[in-house]
């Protein structure tokens, strides 16, 4: 499982205007079976994606493609992240 953590790197108005390419994007990845959640971070500095994939290169090279982090209008970090407890109704974050 991975985490994404992005970081806005620009003015609130360039990511009002990459937004709708950025849900197309996680929406696509959900679709495909990758993203399993996502969110906006409190107060609005970026947001936060739970993955699963294969490997960190793979997931790497997929959050480069998301439109704010093309477009340079966001930085992100990927997190591997191994759960070893999950609350039940959670258990697809171990699978």
């Amino acid at each position: 499982m991975f985490i994404l953590s992005l970081r806005y790197t620009a003015p609130m108005e360039r990511i009002d205007e990459l937004l709708p390419d950025h849900v197309a994007w996680l929406r696509s990845q959900h679709e495909a079976g990758i993203f399993m959640a996502w969110g906006r971070k409190v107060p609005r500095e970026g947001g936060v994606i739970f993955a699963k994939g294969d490997s960190r290169a793979e997931i790497e090279a997929l959050a480069k493609t998301d439109p704010f982090v093309a477009n340079g209008a966001a930085e992100v970090k990927v997190i591997e992240w191994a759960p070893t407890f999950v609350e039940p109704g959670l258990e697809q974050l171990t699978a």
